[in-house]
């Protein structure tokens, strides 16, 4: 999925799930957002996915989720968040 093409500066255009991350750039993104969780490990699983997927990882440990719709909109089967 990820061809490491997105583009721009801010925080909505590029490629693929909307984001501009490089896929390189999503390890230390996922860090900062999982730095505060008990659950680590699934919380970077699943934050690595999401980035993967998107391109994006919103601000801050918790919520500003809508600064990455994609990340924001992906659901599980059950209807919950998929993304940290």
């Amino acid at each position: 999925m990820a061809g490491g093409r997105g583009r721009g500066g801010g925080g909505g255009g590029g490629v693929a799930g909307g984001g501009n991350l490089r896929p390189w750039e999503c390890s230390p993104k996922c860090a900062g957002r999982c730095s505060n969780t008990q659950y680590k490990k699934a919380c970077l699983t699943f934050c690595n996915k999401c980035c993967a997927k998107c391109l994006c990882v919103p601000p801050g440990t918790y919520g500003n989720k809508g600064a990455c719709p994609c990340y924001n909109n992906w659901k599980t089967k059950e209807g919950g968040p998929k993304c940290p």
